[in-house]
């Protein structure tokens, strides 16, 4: 088992602790915070072992579990780097495109093994697709959320967008030709509403809202492609796939059959696939685990992550 330490222990830290002991993949060690009395608290409610010195948490660990604010990501990492740590990092990789730049290249000559906290890959409606989605030419993204304070201090873009702008990068699976964007403040400082065009080399072109000011919650992607419409809702966690093919010769009754203008007529078939419950975050956290005792790629690496963070900064920019 890898000996695993933990360094934020705030909304989301908590969720991971919790996870992090329970794992099998892992002996937890224990946590470091910056807030002392929040990390006592926490030591005496669950038993976790507070390290108030965080050097000393790092010289007892194999891996390090950085879920930090964004803002303090690169140091964490390049400490973790610095002893020879693998580490999971939360996302957004970083706070600026250099820092993630930085991170991959010392990983790359340190032979580091890091993974980026980009959970909705693991989501079980998206993992119930994927083979589904093949060369999507028509994307539309929409992720809707109702206001809440924490998140605010950064752009709804880095907030929320970077989770679709991840899932979108790794199946447009081309370069980003050209970026379209606009936003609004409308509680906050920082966009709380943008939209996003996307259009890539190989033709494919992405249409991504998201607002954390929304009445209703929403998390759907929509993927269109030649003779397939694929569905996923990330929020219900529920996923269609609608397909055609060739009109059979003698169509039964209960077939649904269209015919277009030039007299070719297909079948339509509804698929609904067979989604898995799971613990997307937990999930997350064993696959990285297998990635270092295996000595395989990681699922979200610091390439996919510098990525989505780069992408997310453009529009940024644009919205400015």
């Amino acid at each position: 088992m890898l000996k695993a330490g933990l360094v934020g222990a705030g909304h989301l830290g908590k969720i991971h602790l919790k996870l992090l002991n329970q794992s099998d993949r892992y002996e937890f060690i224990g946590f470091h915070d910056k807030d002392i009395e929040n990390g006592k608290k926490l030591e005496a409610e669950f038993g976790y072992k507070y390290f108030e010195n965080f050097d000393e948490l790092l010289d007892q660990i194999d891996v390090l579990d950085i879920v930090t604010p964004t803002v303090y990501h690169y140091d964490f990492a390049l400490k973790a780097i610095e002893k020879g740590l693998h580490f999971f990092i939360e996302k957004p990789v970083t706070h600026t495109l250099e820092q993630a730049q930085e991170i991959l290249q010392k990983c790359q000559e340190n032979n580091i093994k890091a993974q980026v906290g980009h959970v909705e890959r693991y989501n079980p409606a998206f993992i119930a697709t994927k083979e589904f989605i093949k060369n999507p030419m028509f994307i539309e993204i929409h992720r809707l959320a109702e206001f809440n304070p924490r998140g605010t201090d950064v752009s709804v873009v880095l907030d929320l967008m970077i989770h679709d702008l991840d899932i979108l990068l790794s199946i447009a699976k081309s370069k980003v030709k050209n970026i379209h964007a606009s936003g609004v403040c409308v509680v906050s400082k920082t966009p709380d509403i943008a939209s996003a065009r996307i259009e890539f080399e190989n033709g494919c072109v992405a249409n991504l809202t998201t607002s954390r000011i929304s009445m209703k919650a929403m998390r759907k992607s929509r993927f269109f492609q030649k003779d397939a419409y694929i569905s996923v809702d990330f929020l219900e966690k529920k996923a269609e796939v609608i397909r055609m093919k060739d009109a059979p010769e003698n169509p039964t009754p209960f077939d649904m059959i269209i015919e277009n203008a030039e007299g070719e007529k297909n079948q339509i078939l509804f698929e609904y696939p067979n989604i898995q419950p799971n613990n997307a975050i937990l999930d997350e956290l064993n696959s990285f685990a297998d990635s270092i005792t295996e000595n395989k790629n990681v699922e979200v690496s610091i390439e996919d992550g510098t990525e989505a963070l780069k992408v997310a900064l453009e529009i940024m920019k644009l919205i400015s």
